[in-house]
């Protein structure tokens, strides 16, 4: 599609530019594809008279265009004045920064509702007067609520877009955290667990961005670093959750003290739950101006607004290597959401009244994976060595594990600290790995879609394995329910290598002008509209 090199971004300010496609029919009915110079696809400039394009190819914005900002004439579908003005020009937006923190933050501040109950679990235990199964699953309703409302929040994200979704995800996240503070008596349980739910919700709406937001707003070399930073925020909000709560909610016996440094904690994270909605409302906007990358143009030259959504997840099903990966990531996802949500068990059953220490591990274990995190996706960005990058991550990941099975019941907790530490840097590394390499094994795919399915296999193992791991900690203690972790982490190990790397977008971003309408011919083949 661009002739030019694909590290050519804004910095000298002359962006890329593409030809124009045209699309010709001949007599037997085979279509072929040929560059038409005079033509652009600015959304305030008609198509030329030669131009035609038929029925099964239509060129849209973005996967994510609301369906009453098309205008179809003929099956072509015509950008709006809110997408981007010319599908030939490749230059990055300089908001694209703003753009991945903000979301970042959100998701922080959604992630940290996720733990703050795990974290310091028996004091909740003790003030609620339940047990520590109801706590668990305050954690384990956010994987639960998660794979029901995949798909209907995947499809919305198709229609509305990006923004209406930032939106819909700091509102609910916003709301949830204010539920909560009707929940400050020890009766009201049932009032913190609909809070919670709430912010599981809106989790819905958070988890599965990261690689779509790379993809629409950063260029060819920036989006793994970019979805290493939207995942990022999460993470944070995991290690603030982790060490924040124990720090403002001692373990006391006087339930009207504790209640108010409850108090305290709750108003904390729903007045910056509040301002982050206030800034989506305000920065956060649908997609740039142009798009900033070659792959990222021609999806929307591939995307049709009337394309079954059923039969992408047929397609994305019948990607052995893409369902590999969803196995592989759920088992690595699912052994980090129960080792976070037991962990203030598990350390409290070998040190006794170190809950503070608890949550400084747990603490230790998201900041090194943090670390790991961006340093794979600077990785990915310079060497495209997602195969190579994600086994090795996954290997080191089972030895971190076992060597932390081994050492917890040691008796220092300083050989904790060390032994956590590593195996977080290669365990929680490996999320932003995980969506990247779907997106490359999908595209032109959804990315929202692609991700999303990861998620729901990480919900899905993340509740079993919680339920598991707790039960086999309670009957046979700690070492016994790690090990059951370390069995599964090999097996995805092993899958992992089975995993072909058929790389689709670094295909797509090489493409000559030549190559990428011949690639445009072929997809609108593969992709009919409905009733064709």
């Amino acid at each position: 599609m661009v002739n030019e090199d694909p590290n050519q971004q804004e910095q000298n300010g002359t962006p890329a530019q593409d030809p124009a496609l045209r699309v010709d029919h001949s007599a037997s009915g085979h279509q072929s594809v040929s560059t038409h110079p005079s033509v652009s696809m600015h959304p305030s400039v008609s198509a030329h008279p030669s131009v035609s394009i038929h029925p099964t190819v239509s060129a849209r914005p973005s996967s994510s265009a609301h369906p009453s900002t098309l205008a179809q004439s003929g099956g072509l579908a015509r950008p709006s004045s809110s997408c981007p003005e010319d599908l030939s020009v490749i230059k990055v937006s300089k908001r694209r920064w703003v753009v991945v923190l903000l979301f970042s933050c959100y998701s922080m501040c959604n992630a940290f509702q996720w733990i703050q109950y795990g974290s310091i679990n028996n004091i909740f235990m003790h003030f609620y007067g339940v047990s520590a199964f109801a706590i668990d699953w305050l954690s384990m309703c956010y994987m639960l609520t998660y794979i029901p409302l995949l798909l209907p929040v995947a499809w919305l994200l198709e229609k509305f877009g990006l923004r209406t979704i930032a939106l819909t995800g700091s509102a609910l996240n916003c709301l949830g955290a204010w539920v909560k503070l009707g929940s400050l008596k020890p009766h009201l349980f049932p009032v913190t667990v609909l809070g919670q739910i709430i912010c599981s919700v809106a989790q819905v709406f958070i988890l599965g961005m990261p690689s779509r937001i790379a993809s629409v707003w950063f260029g060819a070399n920036e989006v793994s670093t970019a979805c290493s930073i939207a995942v990022f925020g999460n993470q944070l909000g995991i290690a603030i959750g982790f060490l924040v709560p124990p720090v403002l909610v001692p373990n006391i016996e006087d339930q009207d003290k504790l209640a108010y440094h409850i108090s305290i904690m709750f108003y904390i994270i729903g007045g910056v739950a509040t301002l982050l909605f206030i800034l989506v409302i305000i920065v956060f906007k649908e997609k740039p101006k142009h798009p900033p990358s070659r792959a990222q143009s021609l999806s929307y030259a591939l995307a049709s607004p009337d394309a079954s959504y059923l039969s992408s997840i047929v397609r994305l099903f019948r990607n052995l290597n893409f369902v590999l990966l969803v196995i592989t990531y759920g088992l690595n996802a699912g052994a980090f959401y129960a080792l976070s949500t037991l962990l203030n068990r598990m350390v409290i059953l070998h040190y006794p009244g170190e809950e503070v220490n608890a949550g400084r591990i747990g603490l230790t274990i998201v900041i090194a994976g943090m670390l790991g995190a961006v340093i794979s996706g600077i990785w990915l960005d310079r060497s495209k060595t997602y195969k190579e990058t994600t086994l090795v991550v996954y290997i080191m990941t089972v030895v971190g594990m076992v060597v932390y099975t081994l050492t917890l019941n040691l008796g220092h907790l300083w050989v904790v600290f060390i032994t956590a530490g590593t195996m977080g840097f290669f365990m929680t590394g490996y999320l932003p790995l995980g969506f990247e390499f779907a997106v490359e094994l999908t595209y032109p795919e959804s990315e929202g879609m692609s991700s999303g399915l990861l998620n729901v296999s990480a919900q899905v193992f993340g509740i079993i394995f919680t339920i598991s791991q707790g039960q086999i900690i309670d009957n046979y203690g700690t070492m016994p329910g790690n090990i059951f972790l370390c069995v599964f982490l090999t097996l995805g190990a092993v899958l992992t290598a089975f995993i072909r790397a058929d790389l689709r977008r670094q295909k797509a971003n090489r493409e000559t002008p030549e190559n990428s309408t011949s690639l445009l011919s072929q997809s609108a083949e593969q992709r009919p509209l409905l009733g064709s």
